[in-house]
């Protein structure tokens, strides 16, 4: 899993690239809970080059789910593939996230 960082504005742009799985998790955990991430009000997540994720690549985001929206950042996943998207939809986790087709979209809404 590598995971990169984009800034425009007042917004992360994070691209994660391979499977998301227990070991890459601890990384993304650490990403997340990076104090200066707090600093932006509007956290972007492209999926487009994510493989695979497991429970415990989910538990990273759900872990810091209510943090991000006692502080209003915004957290919009966009570009998923298919099957990764579908893991978000069995566990009804695109009901608590957002999720969007393309980038224009997620900047869009975090406009809002």
């Amino acid at each position: 899993m590598k995971i990169t960082h984009e800034i425009k504005d007042n917004t992360i742009i994070m691209t994660l690239d391979g499977e998301l799985d227990a070991s890459s998790s601890v990384m993304l955990d650490e990403e997340l809970s990076d104090p200066e991430i707090m600093e932006y009000s509007k956290i972007l997540v492209d999926c487009k080059n994510l493989h695979y994720i497991s429970s415990a690549g989910l538990g990273v985001f759900i872990s810091h789910l209510q943090r991000f929206e006692d502080a209003q950042i915004k957290l919009i996943f966009y570009n998923m593939q298919d099957k990764v998207r579908n893991v978000f939809e069995i566990l009804g986790l695109d009901l608590l996230m957002t999720i969007v087709s393309d980038y224009e979209e997620a900047r869009s809404i975090a406009n809002e």
